[in-house]
């Protein structure tokens, strides 16, 4: 899939129109239900939302990977985020397999000094990340109930509140779709250059080990060469056959990183949290 970058809209209130604004853990999100009834009529140019119906699936190689939907790791990585007091002031940050771009936000409120979001389908970009980040920018004083409940996050009928903070908060923003060696390619030849990144946050992107090469040749391109990936995974995916400790067999065949096990989720199934670094790294 080719990939391409999205430009945030002049008017950012539009982004919003005709969403429905939830928070958990203090991050806002639009709810997918209403996205995926305002997209069944397939005039959506991937018609990901039908064919993900029709099909009976959350995963559809090649064609829909994910993305209307907020994975369980998604919410392991934040925590741990929290939990090891991460610091992204003045980093740069990419959210690779973004979905939601949850992780992405987590760093944009680090003080990130620039954050960029890829998914897979440009669908997913459009009508769940960029308004979900348009989201968070915005004040919070409209929010009803507490830090870690799934309340509503009510917006003004017509025109949302703008924070003062959200022309700044946007500006450090970047969103691409497309398969991760297009937006390699996109991101190292674009007219605006990108700098390697300091941190790249990934979850739930290492269930199909046909993806894996993919993956580890975006990594070893885009991250810096002191930087660190973290990256969230259950121990299998059944079904698809990937899982952390075949992904750690492959990485260590590439002999390029080196990974450490920095948390165990051992709730339900089991999961991970795996730092990545280079192997000649500081």
């Amino acid at each position: 899939r080719a990939a391409r970058e999205h430009n945030i809209p002049e008017d950012v209130n539009k982004v919003l129109e005709n969403k429905v604004i939830e928070t958990v853990s203090d991050l806002c999100y639009v709810n997918m239900s209403v996205v995926e009834m305002t997209c069944l009529d397939g005039t959506h140019g991937e018609d990901i939302v039908s064919k993900s119906v029709s099909s009976h699936s959350d995963l559809i190689p090649g064609v829909y990977e994910g993305g209307l939907k907020i994975w369980e790791c998604t919410f392991d990585l934040i925590d741990y985020l929290s939990e090891a007091e991460m610091q992204f002031t003045n980093k740069t940050v990419l959210d690779l397999g973004c979905g939601a771009g949850l992780l992405g936000i987590v760093a944009l409120r680090g003080k990130a000094e620039k954050v960029h979001f890829q998914d897979y389908n440009s669908t997913v970009i459009d009508e769940i990340t960029l308004p979900n980040v348009v989201a968070n920018c915005i004040n919070d004083g409209n929010r009803i109930g507490g830090r870690d409940d799934r309340k509503i996050f009510k917006l003004p009928s017509k025109r949302p509140r703008k924070a003062e903070c959200l022309p700044d908060e946007l500006t450090k923003c970047r969103f691409f779709s497309g398969e991760w060696s297009e937006v390699t390619q996109l991101l190292l030849s674009s007219n605006k250059p990108c700098s390697k990144y300091d941190v790249i946050l990934t979850s739930e992107t290492i269930y199909n080990p046909d993806y894996y090469s993919a993956l580890h040749d975006t990594l070893s391109q885009l991250l810096d060469k002191n930087g660190r990936v973290y990256l969230a995974s259950k121990a299998h995916y059944f079904g698809v056959g990937g899982g952390i400790y075949l992904f750690e067999k492959f990485i260590e065949g590439r002999n390029v990183f080196r990974t450490s096990t920095v948390k165990v989720i051992d709730k339900g199934l089991k999961r991970f949290i795996m730092e990545m670094a280079f192997k000649d790294s500081s």
